[in-house]
């Protein structure tokens, strides 16, 4: 365990007790209630994980090297972040997935693109975005977005 995630238990665990010091009924009564949310989730989680972990068992790693790593960086950052774009899974189903595409020898920079596209583009709730926000709304947030993920995936490549 590195030192950062030791400091956030440590953080974690002073201010539950502090919770629990404060109104204990209360403190309880949340980790209850965010148990059952999690019971509720874990069907789903599963089957995303099991979904991306039957992906990369059928897809081999030199498919994965081949369209993410020795291609044109530019085309398949491009076709990368579009599926981005289209695509809807957690985040934090979608970090393990861009590790695992890193460690079948994907480029960094479709890797980013793909993340930042999938977080912060929305194409499949596009028309609810499109009802709340209005059209001129939507459509510029999304556009601003992908052109912001693109820029992102250039920096951490160029970073990096």
């Amino acid at each position: 365990m590195d030192i950062f995630t030791a400091l956030f238990w440590i953080i974690t665990l002073v201010w539950f007790f502090v919770s629990i010091a404060r109104d204990r009924k209360k403190t309880f009564g949340a980790l209850k209630m965010s148990g059952g949310m999690m019971k509720s989730m874990a069907g789903e989680i599963l089957a995303i994980l099991f979904l991306i972990g039957l992906i990369m068992t059928f897809v081999p790693q030199d498919t994965v090297r081949h369209f993410m790593g020795e291609s044109n960086l530019l085309t398949s950052t491009i076709i990368f972040a579009l599926i981005g774009c289209i695509t809807l899974i957690p985040a934090f189903v979608a970090f393990p997935l861009a590790g695992s595409l890193l460690d079948a020898g994907a480029n960094l920079v479709p890797v980013v693109a793909f993340l930042t596209t999938l977080t912060m583009v929305g194409i499949v709730t596009f028309p609810l975005e499109k009802r709340e926000f209005g059209i001129k709304f939507t459509l510029l947030r999304n556009s601003l977005s992908f052109v912001f993920a693109i820029l992102i995936a250039v920096i951490m490549g160029v970073i990096l």
